[in-house]
């Protein structure tokens, strides 16, 4: 059996014990490439009247968002635009309360405009279904990413069954619209996927980033030339002193954070996650985005900077192989390339999710063809015997 017949086989098989997985995989996608988009359509609560008025600090907008949901862990307080509500966002994991808690604050006024629920949110089942197949994570994620490394697989060898000979190359390019249904069906299958190719490894091993620890640092290992990846840890502040400032150090650190960004599009504080971290604050110069974001640090008794070792540090301070993890999100949404990306990101997840399901009715065609063939035969050998 030659190679073509081989991967032709494992393609097939391969295919039909994936394609729904993919298929789920890829609508959720197309989905969520727009969430932010949609959103902005459909939540008014995102947004305010912007005034001259002083905008409240971290310290004030935390006090009134923990009356708005006192059980909460508050993890960060985040400021868009002037024209946009501030978020509290109060997350918590594994530790027997899990949950992510959004309330939206007018940063005037201080009004609670609303407390939203994310893990009930439509965009959160989106998400669920795209990273874990609506599965307990410990299932789906390994489940997503182990059919993902099949999907490479099948792209690969999709492109290996498609290389035409020569002086097909022209017609392997090109879908016959006057066939009948079988060939439009097969070219559809085909061609498209041969289009998408480049795209959907982009998506796959992107996905892949996430699915495996090994992947991750594999590829990191790799754009770094041989240097080992460093997983996100908070620094630890100096606990030998005492916070002597007049204003609270959250505060403190979100007015230099604003005196040192004044063009971003938003400034995060955290406040110290356990007892004795640091206070983590971020600032991204363009919000439809995250990769060039610049992550910073600080001691919560003294307000000294503190460095880190990982790939959420200054964006200055990142290595090659630092700024292809801080894209990878970006370059599976298709962000990385403004809105036009998003929309090429839509319709490539689209068409991938197609593969599918012309995939399956090529198999299904055949078989049926298969099993009409003997039927055919014995109804030729009857005339002949008649005869």
């Amino acid at each position: 059996m030659n190679l073509k017949k081989t991967l032709n086989k494992l393609h097939l098989w391969l295919g039909l014990s994936s394609g729904l997985v993919v298929f789920i995989v890829a609508v959720t996608g197309c989905v969520y490439a727009f969430q932010a988009e949609i959103k902005d359509l459909t939540y008014p609560f995102l947004f305010v009247e912007q005034q001259e008025g002083r905008v409240l600090p971290p310290s004030q907008i935390s006090e009134i968002a923990q009356e708005a949901y006192p059980d909460g862990h508050l993890h960060a307080v985040l400021y868009p635009a002037k024209e946009r509500s501030v978020q509290a966002i109060f997350f918590s994991y594994g530790e027997g309360h899990d949950h992510y808690q959004i309330a939206y604050i007018n940063p005037y006024t201080g009004e609670v405009l609303k407390l939203n629920d994310e893990y009930a949110d439509f965009f959160r089942f989106i998400l669920d279904g795209h990273f874990y197949l609506w599965l307990p994570p410990e299932i789906g994620q390994p489940v997503v990413a182990s059919f993902t490394l099949v999907f490479l697989f099948m792209v690969i060898s999709g492109l290996i069954l498609w290389w035409p000979k020569k002086k097909n190359l022209k017609q392997s390019l090109k879908i016959k619209w006057s066939a009948r249904w079988r060939r439009k069906n097969y070219d559809l299958h085909k061609v498209l996927g041969f289009y998408v190719m480049t795209f959907a490894l982009v998506f796959a091993v992107t996905g892949l980033v996430w699915g495996f620890l090994w992947f991750r640092d594999g590829v990191f290992f790799a754009a770094s030339g041989g240097e080992k990846f460093v997983e996100y840890y908070d620094p630890i502040s100096d606990s030998t002193q005492t916070y002597q400032g007049e204003i609270p150090a959250l505060d403190a650190v979100w007015m230099k954070m604003n005196a040192e960004y004044p063009n971003a599009d938003w400034i995060e504080v955290h406040p110290p996650g356990f007892e004795g971290a640091a206070i983590a604050a971020n600032a991204n110069p363009d919000a439809s985005t995250f990769w060039k974001s610049d992550y910073r640090y600080f001691d919560q008794n003294t307000l000294e900077e503190l460095p880190v070792a990982h790939f959420y540090n200054r964006f200055e301070e990142a290595t090659v192989a630092e700024k292809i993890m801080r894209m990878n999100y970006d370059v599976h949404v298709g962000a990385i390339a403004g809105l036009p990306g998003k929309i090429l990101a839509f319709f490539l997840s689209a068409i991938i999710a197609s593969l599918p399901i012309t995939g399956f009715l090529i198999w299904w065609g055949r078989r049926n063809k298969a099993k009409k063939q003997p039927v055919t035969q014995a109804k030729e050998m009857l005339k002949l015997t008649e005869a």
